[in-house]
């Protein structure tokens, strides 16, 4: 069986797929993500294949989503909310 996530955070849900499937006892059980934030990392899991490994960012695009936006993006960006000048409000913006 192989487990493919398209990111990695915390690592519970992943946890929570292992222990589950592990109890029905598979021949193979193996694990991919194209992403890995190990920095958030609440749950140890071992990742067999891992595509990046990627700082602590809110990631959109290539499936990842930010209130229903952004998937669709053929790539994977970093979404930065944080105010541009001092003063004004935050605004939704991507960096590649």
């Amino acid at each position: 069986m192989l487990i493919v996530e398209d990111i990695v955070d915390t690592g519970q849900t992943l946890s929570w797929l292992l222990d589950t499937f592990r109890a029905r006892h598979p021949r193979s059980l193996r694990t991919v993500s194209l992403l890995d934030k190990r920095s958030r990392r609440t749950a140890e899991v071992g990742i067999e294949h891992v595509g990046f490994t990627i700082e602590d960012r809110f990631v959109v695009g290539y499936g990842l989503d930010y209130a229903e936006q952004f998937r669709h993006l053929p790539y994977v960006a970093v979404l930065d909310q944080t105010p541009q000048h001092p003063g004004e409000r935050h605004t939704d913006s991507l960096r590649r």
